[in-house]
């Protein structure tokens, strides 16, 4: 998975000006999933949900949610968010019992949201207490992990055994069923057919009309946009989805905008609020396209979906940094890219994974896109009412995306052994946090730290060669690695990542060491994700670092005449003002 959130001005605009919109959406959406099932009774469910939800409507009683609460467990965890609200503005403390049977203390506040990205296979029981010694028990929530493909590798060998066999079997009966549905004298020996029909019996041209039946099916069903519009809006493709597709209907500023890519990452030290109040006077405005988990092919498919032009913007910030891609993950990576694919992307996107098998799956996902959602839909058959329900919050998503300020926490006091992998944390640290920090500190082997180097080499200039001769600037920055260099790979140099000539094609990039001073452990909250300190400090930076090279009278946009034009009306503006 890539090392991995917060739009202002499209939650703005999406929530205020196309709310009605938004809630016509959600409930056709609601109606597709009643037509997709064929459950009679979802349509009046949905329209009672909607009913409940209706905008201003609010409740004085203590709530606490898991979306979702069946958790489905890939690669030894998976993630559900909580949200929790005490209903009067109180202090409430939300405490989690997992499969040890301790109550431990997970996060405290009024209210809000927290990402919980360590459910195992286990329960979870989250509930919210009005105090700290748990007197006071206001609601309560059951998490489920359950493990989707954590079976052993003799299971996993098994399994294909029997998928095969299965085949084989399915072939034999139809076989055995054309076979017997002849009128003439049957042959007992080899080949096992009829001496003589009547009728021709065009297996070849009734397979291949099956196969185009499947195909046509899989394309107005997964192609059309029609099941797109009901993915898992917790799901990493449904994130996607939504957050590309706000972008691109969300209308024009009428300012200088500029799109910030990234993962996790920059997801976590990334605020476009921040961004808007530093630039407020040069004309500026700051799009926030950043998705967890995201990978830079990934970017250059959102690019294409929300500027198919290539002149939308007035530059585009792509970050580059020491990482890891591992190639366990592939059918996650397929599934999230799965919403932007096009038939023609065979090659180029499955070239972009490292094993073959993650190759010929990419291939198959670009032809047969229901491939890459067979989990979402096994999903929506076991839950419905949920789908539905989650679905209608979208809007609400995105609200809280543009409000998110950062986790207001950090590791100082935390020390890490990188010979023994013993780590020792400040006494502040809840055991939520810690585990969360223990889960970080994976040490990826050399093969996915240079796959993760590969895949930054090959899609960056594809970016770039998509906006040669566009006004639109390029602009190259760094990442902060982390609190522990110590991390196996993570001490390398920014110039190990991209040769200096791809570096150059740029408008511009800002150097390496720029945010060398972020890596201590008061702006990070695990091995890799700044807190909300870092994030207001990474931000100011490189806002101001931005602002400041578009300013100076050194910078020229190398080879993209419209772009010196663009710098040209922006100092000239600044001059004005």
């Amino acid at each position: 998975m890539a090392i991995c959130s917060t739009v202002k001005n499209v939650a703005s605009n999406f929530s205020s000006a196309c709310w009605p919109i938004a809630r016509r959406r959600s409930v056709a959406r609601a109606v597709m999933i009643a037509a997709f099932l064929g459950v009679a009774g979802i349509v009046q469910v949905a329209a009672q949900t909607a009913t409940d939800t209706e905008p201003g409507q609010t409740s004085s009683a203590p709530v606490i949610t898991a979306n979702p609460e069946h958790v489905t467990v890939t690669g030894g965890s998976g993630s559900s968010e909580i949200q929790w609200n005490t209903g009067n503005g109180s202090m409430g403390f939300v405490f989690v019992t997992g499969p040890d049977q301790k109550p431990v203390l997970f996060v405290s506040g009024a209210k809000g949201n927290q990402l919980v990205p360590w459910i195992g296979s286990a329960r979870y029981v989250f509930e919210l207490y009005g105090d700290e010694n748990r007197q006071t028990l206001l609601a309560t929530v059951t998490v489920t992990g359950n493990v989707k493909s954590g079976a052993t590798p003799q299971a996993t060998l098994w399994r294909d055994r029997a998928r095969w066999l299965l085949i084989v079997v399915l072939i034999a009966i139809v076989y055995v069923a054309v076979y017997l549905s002849s009128t003439e004298r049957l042959r007992t020996t080899f080949p096992t057919e009829p001496t003589t029909s009547p009728r021709p019996l065009h297996v070849t041209r009734n397979l291949l009309l099956g196969i185009t039946a499947f195909v046509c099916l899989d394309g107005v069903i997964f192609h059309s946009g029609l099941y797109v519009s009901i993915l898992a809006p917790d799901s990493y493709a449904g994130r996607l989805e939504i957050l590309t597709r706000a972008e691109k209907q969300r209308p024009a500023s009428g300012l200088k905008e500029v799109l910030v890519l990234g993962d996790s990452r920059m997801a976590e030290g990334f605020s476009t609020a921040v961004a808007d109040e530093l630039d407020s006077a040069a004309g500026f405005k700051f799009i926030n396209l950043t998705e967890p988990a995201s990978t830079v092919n990934s970017w250059y498919y959102m690019l294409r979906e929300v500027d198919p032009a290539a002149r939308r913007y007035w530059a585009i910030v792509v970050p580059y940094a020491i990482g890891y891609e591992p190639s366990t993950v592939d059918p996650l990576r397929i599934s999230m890219a799965a919403p932007l694919l096009r038939d023609g992307d065979c090659f180029n996107f499955a070239s972009a994974f490292q094993r073959w098998s993650g190759r010929s799956r990419a291939f198959t996902a670009c032809i047969l896109r229901g491939s890459a959602y067979q989990s979402d839909v096994t999903d929506l058959l076991e839950h419905p009412i949920a789908r539905i329900r989650s679905v209608q919050r979208e809007a609400q998503r995105m609200q809280s995306r543009a409000a998110y300020k950062g986790k207001d926490y950090d590791l100082v006091g935390t020390a890490y052994d990188p010979t023994t992998g013993q780590v020792t944390f400040a006494p502040k640290l809840t055991e939520a946090q810690r585990l969360g920090f223990r889960k970080s500190l994976i040490q990826p082997s050399q093969s996915d730290t240079e796959y993760s180097l590969k895949l930054q080499r090959d899609w960056i200039p594809r970016i770039m060669d998509r906006y040669s001769h566009s006004p639109t600037a390029i602009v190259l920055t760094t990442l902060p690695r982390g609190p522990f260099l110590e991390l196996a790979g993570f001490s390398r140099g920014y110039e190990s990542v991209l040769p200096s000539s791809v570096i150059q094609r740029t408008s511009f990039s800002l150097p390496g060491h720029t945010f060398d001073f972020l890596e201590q452990p008061q702006y990070y909250i695990d091995a890799f994700h700044p807190n909300a300190k870092g994030r207001q400090t990474f931000t100011d930076t490189l806002v101001s670092e931005l602002l400041g090279r578009l300013r100076s009278a050194d910078w020229k946009p190398q080879g993209n005449p419209a772009a010196e034009l663009a710098v040209y009306e922006l100092r000239t503006t600044n001059d004005a003002n």
